[in-house]
Protein backbone atom coordinates (compact mmCIF):
# COMPACT_ATOMS: atom_id res chain seq x y z
CA UNK A 1 0.00 0.00 0.00
CA UNK A 2 1.07 3.42 -1.14
CA UNK A 3 2.28 6.12 1.80
CA UNK A 4 -0.29 8.11 0.38
CA UNK A 5 -3.43 5.64 0.62
CA UNK A 6 -2.38 4.43 3.75
CA UNK A 7 -2.06 8.06 5.12
CA UNK A 8 -5.90 8.39 3.42
CA UNK A 9 -6.92 5.43 5.35
CA UNK A 10 -5.29 6.65 8.48
CA UNK A 11 -6.89 10.01 8.50
CA UNK A 12 -10.46 8.20 7.66
CA UNK A 13 -9.51 5.75 11.19
CA UNK A 14 -9.07 9.11 13.27
CA UNK A 15 -12.17 10.94 11.84
CA UNK A 16 -14.04 7.55 13.28
CA UNK A 17 -12.66 7.29 16.27
CA UNK A 18 -13.38 11.21 16.66
CA UNK A 19 -17.30 10.33 15.87
CA UNK A 20 -17.12 7.65 18.05
CA UNK A 21 -15.59 9.42 21.02
CA UNK A 22 -18.35 12.52 20.52
CA UNK A 23 -20.93 9.21 20.86
CA UNK A 24 -19.25 8.24 23.52
CA UNK A 25 -19.43 11.50 25.79
CA UNK A 26 -22.87 12.91 24.43
CA UNK A 27 -23.94 9.08 25.85
CA UNK A 28 -22.26 9.87 29.09
CA UNK A 29 -23.70 12.96 29.38
CA UNK A 30 -27.15 11.71 28.45
CA UNK A 31 -27.03 9.23 30.79
CA UNK A 32 -26.22 11.78 33.58
CA UNK A 33 -28.94 14.29 32.53
CA UNK A 34 -31.85 10.71 32.56
CA UNK A 35 -30.72 9.67 35.93
CA UNK A 36 -29.30 12.28 38.07
CA UNK A 37 -29.29 16.08 37.05
CA UNK A 38 -31.57 17.15 34.86
CA UNK A 39 -30.38 19.38 32.12
CA UNK A 40 -32.98 22.00 30.02
CA UNK A 41 -30.88 23.58 27.38
CA UNK A 42 -32.33 26.91 26.26
CA UNK A 43 -31.82 28.60 23.14
CA UNK A 44 -32.47 32.21 22.83
CA UNK A 45 -32.13 33.61 19.58
CA UNK A 46 -33.50 36.08 17.19
CA UNK A 47 -33.06 38.79 14.75
CA UNK A 48 -30.74 42.12 15.60
CA UNK A 49 -32.86 44.53 18.12
CA UNK A 50 -34.56 41.77 18.96
CA UNK A 51 -33.15 42.32 22.79
CA UNK A 52 -31.84 38.81 23.02
CA UNK A 53 -28.98 40.02 25.21
CA UNK A 54 -31.67 41.86 27.95
CA UNK A 55 -33.91 39.07 27.69
CA UNK A 56 -31.28 37.10 28.97
CA UNK A 57 -29.51 39.32 31.47
CA UNK A 58 -33.03 40.48 33.20
CA UNK A 59 -34.08 36.31 33.33
CA UNK A 60 -30.88 35.69 35.13
CA UNK A 61 -30.92 38.48 37.34
CA UNK A 62 -34.74 38.08 38.67
CA UNK A 63 -34.30 34.47 38.60
CA UNK A 64 -30.95 35.04 41.36
CA UNK A 65 -32.77 37.68 43.11
CA UNK A 66 -35.99 35.80 43.97
CA UNK A 67 -37.89 39.33 42.56
CA UNK A 68 -40.60 40.05 39.79
CA UNK A 69 -41.69 36.07 38.78
CA UNK A 70 -44.94 35.25 40.37
CA UNK A 71 -45.99 33.39 37.20
CA UNK A 72 -43.23 31.18 38.02
CA UNK A 73 -45.00 28.30 39.65
CA UNK A 74 -41.89 26.69 40.98
CA UNK A 75 -40.67 30.05 42.45
CA UNK A 76 -44.44 31.49 43.42
CA UNK A 77 -44.74 27.85 44.97
CA UNK A 78 -41.63 27.98 47.09
CA UNK A 79 -40.27 24.41 45.27
CA UNK A 80 -37.28 26.98 44.19
CA UNK A 81 -34.54 26.85 47.21
CA UNK A 82 -31.99 28.68 45.75
CA UNK A 83 -30.60 29.52 42.49
CA UNK A 84 -27.26 29.78 41.47
CA UNK A 85 -24.29 30.33 38.56
CA UNK A 86 -22.55 27.77 37.60
CA UNK A 87 -18.98 27.37 35.77
CA UNK A 88 -20.68 26.62 31.78
CA UNK A 89 -20.28 23.23 30.46
CA UNK A 90 -18.77 23.66 27.17
CA UNK A 91 -15.39 25.25 28.01
CA UNK A 92 -14.62 25.98 23.98
CA UNK A 93 -17.43 28.69 24.31
CA UNK A 94 -17.41 32.33 25.72
CA UNK A 95 -19.43 32.55 28.54
CA UNK A 96 -22.61 34.66 28.67
CA UNK A 97 -21.15 38.18 30.53
CA UNK A 98 -23.73 38.57 32.72
CA UNK A 99 -22.31 40.63 35.12
CA UNK A 100 -20.81 43.53 32.56
CA UNK A 101 -24.34 43.75 31.23
CA UNK A 102 -26.27 44.15 34.39
CA UNK A 103 -23.75 46.33 34.63
CA UNK A 104 -24.97 48.37 31.94
CA UNK A 105 -28.39 48.43 33.12
CA UNK A 106 -28.02 49.33 36.90
CA UNK A 107 -25.63 52.04 36.44
CA UNK A 108 -26.06 55.67 37.36
CA UNK A 109 -26.18 56.81 33.63
CA UNK A 110 -27.71 53.63 32.72
CA UNK A 111 -27.12 51.96 29.07
CA UNK A 112 -27.90 49.05 26.65
CA UNK A 113 -25.42 46.87 26.47
CA UNK A 114 -23.42 45.42 23.60
CA UNK A 115 -26.24 43.20 21.03
CA UNK A 116 -25.14 39.89 20.58
CA UNK A 117 -22.52 38.89 18.03
CA UNK A 118 -21.48 35.40 18.58
CA UNK A 119 -22.38 32.18 20.56
CA UNK A 120 -22.29 32.26 24.29
CA UNK A 121 -23.46 30.06 27.03
CA UNK A 122 -23.75 30.33 30.95
CA UNK A 123 -25.34 27.84 33.17
CA UNK A 124 -27.92 28.02 36.41
CA UNK A 125 -28.57 25.65 38.92
CA UNK A 126 -32.14 25.38 40.67
CA UNK A 127 -32.06 23.41 43.68
CA UNK A 128 -35.64 22.43 43.88
CA UNK A 129 -37.37 20.65 46.69
CA UNK A 130 -39.43 18.01 45.79
CA UNK A 131 -42.80 17.54 47.19
CA UNK A 132 -44.47 14.24 48.87
CA UNK A 133 -42.52 11.30 50.12
CA UNK A 134 -40.39 10.90 47.63
CA UNK A 135 -39.01 14.67 48.48
CA UNK A 136 -38.94 13.52 52.09
CA UNK A 137 -36.87 10.38 50.98
CA UNK A 138 -34.41 12.19 48.34
CA UNK A 139 -34.38 15.79 49.47
CA UNK A 140 -34.00 18.53 47.06
CA UNK A 141 -32.43 18.03 43.67
CA UNK A 142 -30.62 19.94 41.30
CA UNK A 143 -31.81 20.99 38.00
CA UNK A 144 -29.52 23.18 35.63
CA UNK A 145 -30.78 25.56 32.98
CA UNK A 146 -27.80 26.24 30.06
CA UNK A 147 -28.94 29.57 28.16
CA UNK A 148 -27.09 29.11 24.98
CA UNK A 149 -27.33 33.12 23.35
CA UNK A 150 -26.91 33.08 19.35
CA UNK A 151 -27.42 35.41 16.65
CA UNK A 152 -30.86 34.67 14.72
CA UNK A 153 -28.90 35.74 11.64
CA UNK A 154 -26.71 32.39 11.97
CA UNK A 155 -30.15 30.62 12.34
CA UNK A 156 -31.51 32.10 9.15
CA UNK A 157 -28.29 30.12 8.06
CA UNK A 158 -29.47 26.98 8.26
CA UNK A 159 -31.97 26.88 5.63
CA UNK A 160 -28.77 27.11 3.24
CA UNK A 161 -28.19 23.51 4.03
CA UNK A 162 -30.74 22.21 1.88
CA UNK A 163 -30.25 24.46 -0.90
CA UNK A 164 -27.55 24.65 -4.17
CA UNK A 165 -25.62 27.94 -5.00
CA UNK A 166 -27.88 27.80 -7.91
CA UNK A 167 -30.82 28.12 -6.12
CA UNK A 168 -29.91 30.39 -3.60
CA UNK A 169 -28.31 32.65 -6.42
CA UNK A 170 -31.81 32.75 -8.23
CA UNK A 171 -33.86 33.13 -4.83
CA UNK A 172 -31.62 35.88 -3.62
CA UNK A 173 -31.51 38.02 -7.01
CA UNK A 174 -34.96 37.69 -7.38
CA UNK A 175 -35.67 39.25 -3.86
CA UNK A 176 -32.89 42.35 -4.30
CA UNK A 177 -34.89 42.75 -7.66
CA UNK A 178 -37.87 43.45 -5.96
CA UNK A 179 -36.89 46.11 -3.22
CA UNK A 180 -34.65 49.40 -3.83
CA UNK A 181 -31.58 48.11 -1.59
CA UNK A 182 -30.85 45.54 -3.89
CA UNK A 183 -30.49 48.06 -6.96
CA UNK A 184 -26.27 49.11 -6.64
CA UNK A 185 -25.62 45.67 -6.12
CA UNK A 186 -27.55 44.11 -8.80
CA UNK A 187 -26.17 47.56 -11.32
CA UNK A 188 -22.58 46.04 -10.13
CA UNK A 189 -23.28 43.14 -11.61
CA UNK A 190 -24.64 43.87 -14.81
CA UNK A 191 -22.00 42.98 -17.33
CA UNK A 192 -20.53 40.31 -15.26
CA UNK A 193 -19.80 36.66 -17.32
CA UNK A 194 -19.45 34.20 -14.60
CA UNK A 195 -18.28 31.64 -17.86
CA UNK A 196 -15.29 33.99 -17.52
CA UNK A 197 -12.05 33.06 -15.52
CA UNK A 198 -12.05 34.05 -11.49
CA UNK A 199 -10.99 37.88 -11.12
CA UNK A 200 -10.03 37.42 -7.69
CA UNK A 201 -10.18 42.00 -7.11
CA UNK A 202 -14.17 41.71 -8.99
CA UNK A 203 -14.94 38.76 -6.54
CA UNK A 204 -14.15 41.00 -3.64
CA UNK A 205 -16.00 43.62 -4.94
CA UNK A 206 -19.26 41.96 -6.15
CA UNK A 207 -19.14 40.05 -2.41
CA UNK A 208 -18.08 44.01 -0.67
CA UNK A 209 -21.10 45.38 -2.73
CA UNK A 210 -23.68 42.23 -2.10
CA UNK A 211 -22.44 42.77 2.39
CA UNK A 212 -23.63 46.49 1.38
CA UNK A 213 -27.25 45.11 0.28
CA UNK A 214 -27.60 43.07 3.03
CA UNK A 215 -26.43 45.74 5.64
CA UNK A 216 -28.53 47.98 3.91
CA UNK A 217 -31.75 45.64 4.13
CA UNK A 218 -31.05 44.88 7.92
CA UNK A 219 -30.75 48.86 8.68
CA UNK A 220 -34.37 49.36 6.73
CA UNK A 221 -36.16 46.49 9.08
CA UNK A 222 -35.48 43.57 6.83
CA UNK A 223 -35.21 40.64 8.68
CA UNK A 224 -34.34 38.21 6.15
CA UNK A 225 -30.54 38.62 5.39
CA UNK A 226 -28.67 35.53 4.66
CA UNK A 227 -25.90 34.22 4.98
CA UNK A 228 -25.68 35.93 8.22
CA UNK A 229 -21.67 35.93 8.44
CA UNK A 230 -21.64 38.62 6.24
CA UNK A 231 -23.22 40.80 8.68
CA UNK A 232 -21.20 39.39 11.70
CA UNK A 233 -18.35 37.84 10.54
CA UNK A 234 -16.52 37.22 13.49
CA UNK A 235 -12.76 35.84 12.87
CA UNK A 236 -14.13 35.02 9.36
CA UNK A 237 -13.77 38.24 7.51
CA UNK A 238 -11.93 38.78 4.92
CA UNK A 239 -11.80 34.52 4.49
CA UNK A 240 -12.73 33.39 0.77
CA UNK A 241 -15.74 32.02 3.24
CA UNK A 242 -16.98 35.13 2.89
CA UNK A 243 -15.95 36.42 -0.37
CA UNK A 244 -19.32 35.20 -2.65
CA UNK A 245 -21.81 36.63 -3.99
CA UNK A 246 -24.91 35.31 -6.12
CA UNK A 247 -24.73 35.17 -9.54
CA UNK A 248 -26.90 34.57 -13.00
CA UNK A 249 -27.12 30.93 -13.59
CA UNK A 250 -23.72 29.98 -16.03
CA UNK A 251 -25.01 26.47 -16.98
CA UNK A 252 -21.17 24.36 -17.75
CA UNK A 253 -19.21 26.74 -16.25
CA UNK A 254 -15.48 25.12 -15.71
CA UNK A 255 -13.63 25.11 -12.69
CA UNK A 256 -11.21 28.12 -13.37
CA UNK A 257 -14.78 29.92 -14.01
CA UNK A 258 -15.67 32.68 -11.79
CA UNK A 259 -19.32 30.99 -11.28
CA UNK A 260 -17.24 27.90 -10.55
CA UNK A 261 -15.78 29.29 -7.84
CA UNK A 262 -18.57 31.03 -6.08
CA UNK A 263 -20.20 28.13 -5.77
CA UNK A 264 -17.38 26.70 -4.44
CA UNK A 265 -17.21 29.18 -1.66
CA UNK A 266 -21.07 29.31 -1.26
CA UNK A 267 -20.24 25.47 -0.38
CA UNK A 268 -17.38 26.07 2.27
CA UNK A 269 -19.40 28.05 4.00
CA UNK A 270 -22.13 25.72 4.16
CA UNK A 271 -19.53 22.67 5.39
CA UNK A 272 -17.42 24.99 7.21
CA UNK A 273 -19.38 27.97 9.14
CA UNK A 274 -23.06 26.25 9.35
CA UNK A 275 -23.28 22.59 9.56
CA UNK A 276 -20.76 22.82 12.71
CA UNK A 277 -22.96 25.23 14.55
CA UNK A 278 -26.05 22.79 13.86
CA UNK A 279 -23.69 19.49 14.56
CA UNK A 280 -22.17 21.36 17.97
CA UNK A 281 -24.51 24.10 19.08
CA UNK A 282 -27.91 23.77 17.69
CA UNK A 283 -29.02 20.73 17.26
CA UNK A 284 -28.39 19.83 21.47
CA UNK A 285 -31.19 22.56 21.67
CA UNK A 286 -34.01 21.25 23.55
CA UNK A 287 -36.13 24.07 24.63
CA UNK A 288 -36.03 27.81 22.49
CA UNK A 289 -36.97 30.90 22.48
CA UNK A 290 -37.90 33.37 19.66
CA UNK A 291 -37.45 37.19 19.77
CA UNK A 292 -38.83 39.52 17.28
CA UNK A 293 -38.79 43.07 16.82
CA UNK A 294 -42.82 43.02 15.56
CA UNK A 295 -43.39 46.67 16.60
CA UNK A 296 -39.95 47.72 14.22
CA UNK A 297 -41.48 45.68 11.58
CA UNK A 298 -44.51 47.25 11.80
CA UNK A 299 -43.42 50.43 11.56
CA UNK A 300 -40.95 50.17 8.90
CA UNK A 301 -43.89 48.65 6.41
CA UNK A 302 -45.38 46.28 4.85
CA UNK A 303 -43.17 45.00 3.33
CA UNK A 304 -40.42 44.43 6.36
CA UNK A 305 -43.87 42.16 8.05
CA UNK A 306 -43.99 40.17 5.24
CA UNK A 307 -40.36 39.55 5.23
CA UNK A 308 -40.06 39.04 9.26
CA UNK A 309 -42.75 36.28 8.01
CA UNK A 310 -41.36 35.20 5.63
CA UNK A 311 -37.71 34.51 8.17
CA UNK A 312 -39.76 33.26 10.88
CA UNK A 313 -41.44 30.47 8.70
CA UNK A 314 -37.20 30.09 7.41
CA UNK A 315 -36.67 29.18 11.06
CA UNK A 316 -38.86 26.86 11.90
CA UNK A 317 -37.56 24.94 8.96
CA UNK A 318 -34.00 25.00 10.97
CA UNK A 319 -35.92 22.96 14.36
CA UNK A 320 -36.23 19.53 14.90
CA UNK A 321 -39.44 19.90 16.86
CA UNK A 322 -40.77 17.60 18.57
CA UNK A 323 -41.16 15.52 22.28
CA UNK A 324 -38.33 14.02 23.74
CA UNK A 325 -38.43 10.97 25.52
CA UNK A 326 -36.63 9.40 27.94
CA UNK A 327 -33.92 7.94 26.58
CA UNK A 328 -33.69 10.84 24.09
CA UNK A 329 -30.49 12.53 25.68
CA UNK A 330 -28.74 8.96 26.04
CA UNK A 331 -29.77 8.18 22.16
CA UNK A 332 -28.24 11.62 20.66
CA UNK A 333 -31.74 12.63 19.32
CA UNK A 334 -32.43 16.02 21.17
CA UNK A 335 -35.94 17.71 19.50
CA UNK A 336 -36.88 20.98 20.58
CA UNK A 337 -40.18 20.15 22.76
CA UNK A 338 -41.25 23.88 23.40
CA UNK A 339 -40.72 26.77 21.42
CA UNK A 340 -41.97 30.55 22.58
CA UNK A 341 -41.93 33.44 20.21
CA UNK A 342 -41.88 36.38 21.72
CA UNK A 343 -42.70 40.11 20.38
CA UNK A 344 -40.50 42.38 22.60
CA UNK A 345 -40.61 45.99 23.57
CA UNK A 346 -44.10 45.49 24.51
CA UNK A 347 -43.15 48.48 27.24
CA UNK A 348 -43.00 50.43 23.89
CA UNK A 349 -47.17 49.71 24.19
CA UNK A 350 -50.00 50.98 26.44
CA UNK A 351 -50.85 47.53 28.25
CA UNK A 352 -54.44 48.17 26.43
CA UNK A 353 -52.82 46.95 23.04
CA UNK A 354 -50.30 44.21 24.08
CA UNK A 355 -53.45 41.70 23.22
CA UNK A 356 -53.36 42.77 19.82
CA UNK A 357 -49.80 42.52 19.46
CA UNK A 358 -49.75 39.02 20.50
CA UNK A 359 -52.67 37.94 18.19
CA UNK A 360 -50.36 39.81 15.59
CA UNK A 361 -47.41 37.80 16.48
CA UNK A 362 -49.18 34.55 16.93
CA UNK A 363 -50.62 35.30 13.21
CA UNK A 364 -47.27 36.31 12.12
CA UNK A 365 -45.51 32.96 13.40
CA UNK A 366 -48.99 30.93 11.92
CA UNK A 367 -47.03 29.19 9.48
CA UNK A 368 -43.98 28.12 11.75
CA UNK A 369 -46.13 27.32 15.00
CA UNK A 370 -48.09 24.52 12.47
CA UNK A 371 -45.01 22.77 11.42
CA UNK A 372 -43.97 22.95 15.34
CA UNK A 373 -47.51 21.73 16.10
CA UNK A 374 -47.40 18.95 13.86
CA UNK A 375 -44.13 17.70 15.24
CA UNK A 376 -45.04 17.33 18.58
CA UNK A 377 -43.92 20.60 20.21
CA UNK A 378 -45.59 23.13 22.08
CA UNK A 379 -45.69 26.48 21.21
CA UNK A 380 -46.99 29.95 22.10
CA UNK A 381 -46.96 33.34 21.29
CA UNK A 382 -46.20 36.28 23.17
CA UNK A 383 -45.67 40.18 23.89
CA UNK A 384 -42.91 40.53 26.54
CA UNK A 385 -40.37 43.18 27.57
CA UNK A 386 -37.15 41.99 28.99
CA UNK A 387 -36.53 45.08 30.77
CA UNK A 388 -39.55 47.90 31.13
CA UNK A 389 -38.33 51.23 30.18
CA UNK A 390 -41.46 53.30 30.38
CA UNK A 391 -44.52 54.41 32.40
CA UNK A 392 -48.17 54.65 31.37
CA UNK A 393 -49.89 57.95 30.81
CA UNK A 394 -53.49 59.17 29.42
CA UNK A 395 -53.07 62.04 27.17
CA UNK A 396 -56.41 64.21 26.15
CA UNK A 397 -55.99 64.87 21.97
CA UNK A 398 -59.06 66.60 20.52
CA UNK A 399 -61.13 65.60 23.31
CA UNK A 400 -60.20 61.96 23.70
CA UNK A 401 -58.10 59.83 25.50
CA UNK A 402 -55.07 59.00 24.49
CA UNK A 403 -53.30 56.14 25.92
CA UNK A 404 -49.75 56.49 26.00
CA UNK A 405 -45.76 55.61 27.27
CA UNK A 406 -43.52 57.87 28.71
CA UNK A 407 -39.58 57.02 28.67
CA UNK A 408 -36.02 58.53 28.34
CA UNK A 409 -35.37 59.55 24.74
CA UNK A 410 -31.73 57.13 24.10
CA UNK A 411 -30.52 60.35 22.21
CA UNK A 412 -30.34 63.39 24.18
CA UNK A 413 -31.69 61.90 27.41
CA UNK A 414 -35.27 64.01 27.24
CA UNK A 415 -38.04 62.44 28.79
CA UNK A 416 -40.97 62.18 26.34
CA UNK A 417 -44.56 60.69 25.78
CA UNK A 418 -44.97 58.92 22.98
CA UNK A 419 -48.32 57.25 20.82
CA UNK A 420 -47.41 54.80 18.11
CA UNK A 421 -50.12 54.06 17.00
CA UNK A 422 -53.51 52.12 17.55
CA UNK A 423 -53.13 48.17 16.57
CA UNK A 424 -55.77 46.86 14.98
CA UNK A 425 -57.68 44.29 17.05
CA UNK A 426 -57.78 41.91 13.42
CA UNK A 427 -54.19 40.49 12.49
CA UNK A 428 -55.58 40.36 8.64
CA UNK A 429 -55.15 44.09 9.13
CA UNK A 430 -51.75 44.13 9.50
CA UNK A 431 -51.07 40.49 7.68
CA UNK A 432 -53.19 41.16 4.31
CA UNK A 433 -51.69 44.31 3.08
CA UNK A 434 -48.32 43.08 4.07
CA UNK A 435 -48.42 39.62 1.84
CA UNK A 436 -50.12 41.85 -1.19
CA UNK A 437 -47.14 43.52 -1.31
CA UNK A 438 -48.22 46.76 -0.24
CA UNK A 439 -45.62 49.40 0.08
CA UNK A 440 -47.14 51.31 3.03
CA UNK A 441 -50.16 50.94 5.63
CA UNK A 442 -53.33 52.58 3.82
CA UNK A 443 -55.42 52.62 7.28
CA UNK A 444 -52.65 53.25 10.03
CA UNK A 445 -49.74 55.03 11.15
CA UNK A 446 -47.59 53.37 13.08
CA UNK A 447 -44.35 54.71 14.63
CA UNK A 448 -41.46 53.58 16.78
CA UNK A 449 -39.13 55.51 19.85
CA UNK A 450 -35.33 54.58 20.86
CA UNK A 451 -35.77 54.88 24.78
CA UNK A 452 -32.77 54.45 27.20
CA UNK A 453 -32.96 52.35 30.07
CA UNK A 454 -34.27 54.20 33.05
CA UNK A 455 -32.49 54.85 36.46
CA UNK A 456 -33.53 52.60 38.84
CA UNK A 457 -34.64 53.95 41.90
CA UNK A 458 -33.40 53.03 45.55
CA UNK A 459 -36.87 51.74 46.41
CA UNK A 460 -37.00 49.56 42.94
CA UNK A 461 -36.74 46.18 44.74
CA UNK A 462 -34.66 42.56 43.69
CA UNK A 463 -34.53 42.06 40.49
CA UNK A 464 -35.12 43.94 36.83
CA UNK A 465 -38.39 46.04 35.72
CA UNK A 466 -40.08 43.59 33.05
CA UNK A 467 -43.47 42.94 31.35
CA UNK A 468 -44.36 39.00 31.42
CA UNK A 469 -40.72 37.62 31.79
CA UNK A 470 -41.85 35.37 34.04
CA UNK A 471 -44.83 34.12 31.92
CA UNK A 472 -42.12 33.59 29.56
CA UNK A 473 -40.03 30.92 31.84
CA UNK A 474 -43.02 29.47 33.11
CA UNK A 475 -43.64 27.85 29.81
CA UNK A 476 -40.29 27.33 28.66
CA UNK A 477 -38.59 25.25 31.69
CA UNK A 478 -41.09 26.05 34.62
CA UNK A 479 -42.68 22.49 34.34
CA UNK A 480 -38.84 21.17 35.08
CA UNK A 481 -38.96 23.11 38.78
CA UNK A 482 -41.56 21.22 39.88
Amino acid sequence: MSGISMRGHILRLGHIADGLTRRVENMGAGLSQALFEPVVRLGVTGLARSGKTVFITSLIANLLQGGRMPQLRGVALGRVEAVMLQPQPDLTLPRFAYETHLSALTADQPHWPQSTRAISELRLSFLVRPTGLMGAVTGPRRVHLDIVDYPGEWLLDLALLGKTYGEWSAQTLARLASHDFGAPFLAALRGIDGMAPLDEPLATQLAAAFTTALSTAHQNGFADCTPGRFLLPGDLAGSPALTFAPLPPAPGAPRTSLWYQMERRYNAYKSKVVTPFFRDHFSRIDRQIVLADVLGAIHSGPQAVEDLRHAMAGVMTAFRPGHNRFLAPLLGGRRVERILFAATKADHLHHSQHARLSAITERLMAEATARARFAGALTQSIALAGLRVTVEETHMHNGEPLECVRGTLSEGGAQAAFFPGDLPQDPARILSPAQQGDTRWLDGDYAAMAFAPAKLGPNAGPGLPHIRLDRAAEFLFGDRLL
